[in-house]
């Protein structure tokens, strides 16, 4: 058998306080991880608000310009219509015929059956 010399062997403390060491060493690290990735968390948040910002105010300045380009042009087709209310009212029975008969047309392709027709 071989002989151990009791110095040979790592006392039982020496272990633990080296295991406590390490111990500590890593909760701190782990502490440093943890701020550095909330403070990363934070940069982004920041990073994604503003783009939002930026995208709501590019979307309201160009939803301002086309209420105001329809609004101009429902003002130049009033204006037309007042101006020629004959036209207006020609144009706007037009358009109302031909919708009629185009609900009429579809009506009567999607009814083949002629038991059903509403005459």
């Amino acid at each position: 058998m071989a002989d151990t010399n009791k110095s040979d062997l790592p006392d039982i403390g020496d272990i633990q306080k080296t295991l406590e060491k390490q111990i500590a060493d890593l909760r701190k690290e782990i502490t440093k991880i943890n701020k550095s990735i909330s403070a990363r968390s934070a940069e982004m948040i920041d990073d994604a608000s503003e783009q939002a910002s930026d995208l709501y105010d590019t979307a309201a300045a160009r939803a301002s310009r086309t209420a105001q380009q329809l609004r101009n042009q429902a003002q130049a087709v009033s204006d037309v219509a007042r101006e020629n209310p004959g036209t207006t009212t020609a144009v706007v029975g037009v358009i109302g015929l031909l919708g009629f008969l185009a609900g009429l047309a579809i009506g009567q392709s999607m009814n083949n059956d002629t038991s059903r027709r509403w005459y």
